[in-house]
């Protein structure tokens, strides 16, 4: 279980680290269907198609009413999210994920501003998230595969490997 009492919304994440937040969602913005992991009742994985927002220092979720996904959430908010890597093999950017736990939004306000900002089909899940992961994958130099990684209340660690 995760025990790190941080707690880090998408902008707290952006503050900390404007550049990674940036690309990240120049990634996200690159397509509209990108991967989404949840837990299954049963423990193993599920992984769905997703579209995110970024809105008001939030990253949202919105899903269908009763979808596998947002039932899974509810049960367990642990999720990873991939960003759609495109066609090919250039994934200009790098390949980015986030995990963090999604929270259900049930608050009539916000739902109504995501909605007026959105227009998702009615009705419709809502969740905001908690971020305890951002990972950025890409080639350098034709040479090598750089991470960064980067953890609440962590600065972004950088690996290179050949």
């Amino acid at each position: 279980m995760d025990t790190n009492p941080v707690n880090t919304n998408w902008d707290a994440f952006t503050s900390a680290e404007p550049e990674l937040a940036k690309t990240v969602e120049e990634r996200f913005g690159a397509h509209t269907h990108h991967v989404l992991a949840t837990l299954r009742k049963d423990g193993s994985p599920r992984t769905t198609g997703l579209e995110v927002r970024f809105l008001n220092g939030e990253l949202w979720l919105g899903m269908m009413p009763d979808s596998l996904k947002a039932l899974d959430l509810r049960r367990d908010p642990r999720f990873a999210l991939q960003a759609n890597p495109g066609t090919g093999t250039g994934m200009g950017g790098g390949d980015v994920r986030i995990s963090g736990r999604a929270f259900e939004v049930d608050d009539a306000d916000t739902r109504s501003e995501y909605a007026e900002e959105v227009e998702p089909p009615e009705p419709f899940h809502l969740f905001r998230t908690e971020l305890t992961e951002v990972v950025r994958t890409y080639v350098e130099d034709e040479t090598y595969l750089v991470l960064q990684v980067w953890k609440p209340g962590e600065p972004v660690r950088t690996l290179k490997r050949t």
